[in-house]
């Protein structure tokens, strides 16, 4: 008898699921522009919904009436409710090493913080965020040259090959063992507020780049270069600047090329764009903002 798996989450997930010959009695579809969205609305037929509500009576009741033997998520953006998770085992895969960087944006967290190593986690879902036990993990060496948008990226494949490793256990009655996350060493993961996003050039140039890393290319962070607003994505440590710059100072450098000074060394400033209108700003156009010589806010 077929594997029936209830999922939340993104289509690619459900799409690959129901190719190991899992039997996908209910499709709930993260957002409207889903990647996949319209192959799964296909595949799937009258079992995918777009944007259900799981929290209500009638969408637990229809889940509970389905009778599936595991409920998964995947990339889900909201909690699943006590009611649902109580009709079959529940799952989910963080992409993060729990219990460290809990929470919604993961990726930001990991470089921000100088992590060298992230990863996945397969884990069983509960009443709060990411607190389940562990089911699986897998670990991914962080690049330094990566931007958020780079880590998520890399992390999509391990995610993917975890998840479905787990739903297989579970179809052959072997689940693994689940382990207790370690509470001493919970770390938190929140969603980026806009003060954390403008640029302190007081920090050192390394926990400046790992900032401007850590928020690219979207939100972004942001510094005021001639009076206006510029959001900065790639820059580089350096230490070729003139040493009589005081921190948030900069100049343009006989090659071209804008640096800032920090609290220790100065950073080049390579890539950015507009705030008002999101023009791509590569160092020539930073350059030109900057000036000869001028202090940042």
């Amino acid at each position: 008898m077929p594997f029936r798996v209830a999922f939340f989450g993104m289509p690619i997930g459900a799409l690959l699921l129901e190719r190991d010959g899992h039997d996908l009695v209910y499709v709930g579809i993260a957002r409207d522009d889903a990647l996949g969205r319209r192959r799964a609305k296909r595949v799937f037929g009258e079992r995918a919904f777009v944007r259900p509500d799981p929290s209500s009576p009638a969408a637990v009741d229809r889940l509970a009436a389905l009778r599936p033997d595991l409920v998964v998520s995947w990339f889900w953006p909201t909690k699943l409710p006590r009611e649902l998770l109580a009709i079959a085992p529940a799952i989910g895969v963080h992409p993060s090493l729990l219990p460290r960087h809990r929470g919604p944006d993961p990726y930001f967290w990991a470089i921000d913080g100088g992590d060298e190593v992230t990863g996945v986690t397969a884990h069983l879902l509960d009443a709060t965020y990411d607190t389940g036990a562990i089911l699986g993990r897998s670990e991914l060496r962080i690049d330094p040259s990566w931007n958020a948008w780079d880590l998520a990226k890399k992390l999509d494949r391990p995610s993917l090959v975890l998840l479905r490793d787990v739903v297989a256990s579970y179809a052959r009655g072997d689940p693994p063992k689940p382990i207790a996350q370690a509470e001493a060493l919970a770390t938190m993961a929140p969603a980026v507020t806009e003060g954390m996003l403008e640029i302190r050039w007081t920090d050192s140039a390394e926990r400046i780049a790992r900032r401007i890393r850590a928020a690219a290319p979207w939100p972004g962070a942001f510094t005021d270069i001639g009076g206006e607003t510029v959001v900065l994505l790639a820059v580089r440590e350096t230490h070729d600047f003139p040493k009589a710059l005081a921190p948030a100072e900069g100049v343009v450098r006989p090659d071209g090329i804008a640096v800032v000074r920090a609290a220790d060394f100065a950073l080049e400033l390579l890539a950015g764009r507009a705030e008002d209108d999101e023009t791509p700003l590569d160092a020539r156009a930073l350059a030109s903002r900057l000036g000869v010589r001028s202090a940042l806010a």
